[in-house]
């Protein structure tokens, strides 16, 4: 039998808040959805809502020049919080047993951005500037020298299914024996450049995002992020299940009818050796764009049905993008752990379905299973058809 993966620490940050009590707190109020705020500070003259954190600031001057970015300041906010357990398994394992596997999508494009701006409007580089500041692979390689690790350190960058693919290599690398214990998640910050990316898309809505609904309009963007400490180590969650798929379709949209989304699903059952009956919850993908979620619907009427409770987090945490399936995994995590009447994380919407879509099992904002909940699923689906379902499970 193949040794079980666990997920044994967990750091997480967004709009919501930071660790894990403040995020689970303001995800289960029930007067109404919480986290983000109206603003124009990325787009003077423009408002949109966005899931911001404007508490996380600026990266420290203690950074060295080729790593120093906000995304990499988020690294350090998410690690504070298990550095404890990763200083453990480092001290069990040695540095070149503790592997790192990062997605995102910024990575140091905000860095980059404000620099050529400098160059411009004032003619040279400002002081400080790497051009290394924008590599893909910079967080992944960040946290393997803040840490001393020499063990595997890489970069996950497939859009919105980066976070959660970190998660599943992470499993890979251990089942394999290249690692002993590995610090896998996801991070991304926002900036102007995502911004406008995806407002030239026509993708972003000004207002808080309405998942599902006959009204959906576009996502929130968002930043934030999770860390996990993953080994074979027993801990409180299983990382139980996992599927991976490429449609191929499109540059930017999904296949229509689902049916990569539904593979990835239906892989991750069979990895887990579990049945639709068994997931107690879905965390959707639930963009709120016209074809994400009807695809997503015909897929998960086609592998869960539509009985099986489920909710789009991203009104309330925005689309963090590189770092979304990791932060959905986090709040699975916590739906797991310390959660004795099964309360699941809340779908704030209008309320008004789009018939065009099958009717799915949307949580309200007090729904509780009535015990612990089992097993729990989340969907990541990217640009390029770049599918990927997780499923965690109570240990």
């Amino acid at each position: 039998m193949t040794a079980p993966i666990y997920l044994n620490a967990l750091g997480i940050a967004c709009t919501l808040g930071s660790g894990a009590e403040p995020v689970r707190a303001a995800m289960a109020a029930a007067t109404g959805p919480s986290g983000g705020e109206l603003t124009d500070r990325y787009t003077p003259g423009r408002m949109l809502h966005l899931g911001t954190m404007p508490q996380l600031g600026e990266p420290s001057d203690d950074m060295a020049p080729r790593v120093r970015s906000r995304n990499n300041a988020m690294i350090d906010h998410l690690l504070a919080q298990i550095r404890p357990a990763v200083d453990n398994a480092v001290s069990l394992s040695g540095p070149t047993r503790v592997a790192v596997v990062i997605g995102t999508s910024t990575s140091g494009i905000r860095e980059g951005g404000k620099a050529i701006q400098t160059l411009h409007d004032a003619g040279a580089w400002p002081v400080g500037f790497h051009y290394a500041q924008q590599e893909l692979g910079s967080p992944a390689e960040y946290l393997a020298m803040r840490l001393g690790l020499s063990g595997p350190a890489y970069t996950i960058s497939t859009a919105c299914s980066s976070g959660a693919k970190a998660l599943a290599s992470a499993a890979r690398l251990l089942r394999a024996g290249i690692a002993d214990a590995v610090i896998a998640g996801g991070a991304d910050t926002l900036c102007p450049f995502t911004i406008g990316g995806f407002s030239a898309l026509e993708a972003v809505s000004a207002q808080r995002c309405n998942p599902f609904s006959r009204n959906r309009a576009g996502i929130n963007l968002g930043e934030g992020g999770a860390l996990f400490l993953v080994s074979r180590t027993p801990g409180p969650v299983r990382l139980s299940g996992w599927g991976e798929t490429s449609d191929a379709h499109h540059m930017s949209a999904p296949e229509p009818g689902g049916k990569g989304a539904a593979a990835a699903m239906a892989q991750a059952l069979a990895r887990a050796g579990l049945s639709a009956s068994d997931i107690d919850y879905l965390n959707l993908h639930g963009t709120a764009t016209a074809q994400n979620d009807a695809m997503e619907s015909l897929a998960t009427e086609a592998v869960l049905g539509l009985e099986v409770p489920a909710s789009s987090t991203k009104p309330l945490t925005g689309h963090t993008l590189g770092a979304a399936g990791a932060l959905e995994a986090g709040l699975l995590w916590l739906g797991l752990v310390d959660n004795p009447a099964g309360r699941l994380p809340p779908h704030w919407w209008d309320g008004e379905r789009d018939p065009a879509l099958p009717p799915l099992c949307l949580t309200g904002p007090a729904d509780t299973l009535g015990r612990p909940t089992r097993h729990m699923m989340s969907n990541s689906f990217a640009f390029g058809g770049s599918n990927i379902s997780l499923i965690l499970s109570a240990a």
